[in-house]
């Protein structure tokens, strides 16, 4: 009987220990991402060659180059999503790391809009959000499951309720729609550790192909979480130029 239970926490020990090490990979290839977003989206932002391209100097508005470039960002979120178990590790590094790029060009508007300091406090903030609603999905008991698709739900909500407006343009509903995106994604960043997590228990060891390729879509999860939380959370805490 002692023998069996010395047994069992040494298993216990060995997958709490790969998680943790998944989790941590999770997080690099996160923060590579952000990484790449960052700086393409400040080097955009300060390249008047590169603006004119996306956005049409006069009217401020989006070219027909920057809603294609947001059009292919989301066939290579779905193309990452859906295909990676068909992909080399090399492609579905080469597609997630294009996609932060790609995310990165779109994302110099905000350069445009707010003021450098405000970016960055937001920054800021989200990340230090992000990093305690990560800490709490990691290491919290509670099942989130539930929670999660009922976040899925809102997340929904959300996309067309913002489609709405896109036509309304009422400033209530889109005070309300930047509220709601704020929990929704403060949620999904618990809800979407705790199902990285509970895949590190189940993947395998590091020299697995899948292994890379889950914690590569994990990290798009988190990632997207992220900027989406950055973005609302802008709107609050931007300051417009």
């Amino acid at each position: 009987m002692e023998y069996q239970e010395y047994e069992n926490t040494l298993r216990q020990e060995a997958i709490v220990q790969q998680q943790a090490t998944f989790i941590s990979k999770v997080y690099m290839w996160m923060s590579l991402a952000l990484v790449v977003t960052g700086f393409t989206a400040y080097f955009c932002a300060n390249s008047p060659s590169v603006l004119e391209l996306m956005f049409d100097p006069i009217t401020g508005k989006g070219t027909f180059l920057f809603y294609a470039l947001l059009i292919g960002e989301l066939a290579l979120v779905f193309g990452l999503s859906s295909a990676i178990n068909r992909m080399t590790v090399g492609l579905a590094t080469a597609v997630f790391l294009f996609y932060s790029f790609i995310n990165g060009m779109t994302l110099s508007f905000i350069f445009l809009i707010y003021t450098g300091s405000s970016i960055a406090t937001t920054f800021f903030v989200t990340a230090g959000t992000f990093a305690i609603m990560s800490a709490y999905g990691y290491f919290t008991k509670t099942d989130l499951t539930k929670i999660g698709k009922i976040l899925f739900m809102a997340l929904i909500g959300i996309i067309l309720a913002t489609v709405v407006n896109w036509f309304l343009r009422n400033s209530m509903l889109h005070l309300i729609i930047s509220i709601v995106g704020v929990l929704v994604f403060v949620g999904l960043i618990a809800y979407d550790t705790q199902k990285i997590k509970r895949i590190g228990a189940e993947i395998g060891d590091a020299d697995n192909e899948n292994y890379t390729k889950g914690a590569i879509l994990g990290a798009l999860s988190l990632y997207l979480d992220f900027i989406n939380l950055f973005l609302f959370l802008l709107r609050f805490l931007g300051n417009r130029k």
